[in-house]
């Protein structure tokens, strides 16, 4: 099992930024990757980005956040943190952090932090 819990969201202007944690435990090293998928009102959940836990943390982004938001990830702290940057209203959502099981590919999910960027 795998425990996540988000941290960060709040209500921003367009324009500004907001700096997203998640804090993991339990079986940590059965995670094969982590990151970010969010969720806004009326819409599917879509992925935001990820980030490898091993190796040298390999991470893809959405297109529409390439260039914005950046993941990254602090094994030692086994914290894992979404910088997003320029932000617009379109990024508003609930934003959940998720790990992937390596063995199983399982998602285990955090339960959501709210992002509002006001216009």
């Amino acid at each position: 099992q795998v425990q996540l819990a988000e941290s960060g969201g709040g209500l921003v202007q367009a324009g500004g930024s907001l700096r997203l944690s998640c804090a993991v435990s339990g079986s940590i090293f059965s995670i094969n990757d982590m990151g970010w998928y969010r969720q806004a009102p009326g819409k599917q959940r879509e992925l935001v980005a990820t980030i490898t836990r091993g190796g040298d943390g390999s991470t893809n982004y959405a297109d529409s956040v390439k260039g914005r938001f950046t993941i990254s990830r602090d094994n030692a702290k086994n914290m894992v943190y979404l910088q997003m940057n320029s932000l617009n209203p379109e990024d508003t959502a609930v934003y959940y952090c998720y790990a992937s099981s390596r063995a199983t590919k399982y998602n285990y999910w955090g339960q959501g932090t709210q992002v509002t960027v006001s216009s």
